[in-house]
């Protein structure tokens, strides 16, 4: 496995059937995987000539990565998981939670999605954060963010997002905002 990801976690993936019919390829990390299939199949990402377009996507997959990702998992953790409740850990998180959600909420009051007009990758990794928004400590939810809520409507409603959910079959839904 250290040789598909060398840090040893997933997710990760091997493509043996890649576009230029050559030797498998191995590719680790949530963006990197996200861009390698978009950029194979041609879908979620403008393509390099329109670069303009492109490098709006990846911003906002690279703001999942480095903000939205690691700050929710910590208040995921402080909030739901932790063994000790720790005041001051919670409140830092959840504080930067509310903040990342409220340059979501501005970004999505000038485009449909996150990386603009088009659903993308961007779109695609942030949307399973924000699924687990009744971890968060919101003060109400996430109707202090109504283009967030919009926006995860869109989503929500997305077939291919409630087949998603249904993997492995369970009874669990999509929670409502």
């Amino acid at each position: 496995f250290l040789a598909i990801s060398p840090n040893n976690r997933i997710p990760a993936i091997v493509d043996r059937a890649p576009a230029d019919g050559g030797e498998p390829v191995s590719v680790f990390e949530t963006g990197a995987i996200l861009i390698y299939l978009a950029d194979k199949t041609g879908q979620l990402l403008p393509p390099p000539d329109d670069y303009l377009k492109r490098m709006d996507a990846i911003q906002w997959l690279m703001f999942q990565m480095g903000g939205v990702g690691p700050f929710f998992g910590q208040t995921h953790h402080f909030n739901r998981f932790a063994k000790e409740k720790i005041p001051y850990a919670i409140e830092r998180y959840v504080t930067e939670t509310k903040r990342l959600y409220s340059v979501m909420d501005r970004r999505l009051a000038e485009v449909a999605y996150l990386g603009g007009d088009d659903y993308s990758i961007a779109d695609v990794a942030t949307f399973p954060w924000v699924a687990r928004w009744e971890w968060h400590g919101l003060d109400h939810g996430l109707r202090d963010y109504p283009n967030v809520v919009r926006w995860y409507d869109a989503i929500r409603a997305r077939p291919a997002v409630q087949r998603g959910y249904d993997v492995p079959p369970s009874d669990q839904e999509i929670p409502a905002p």
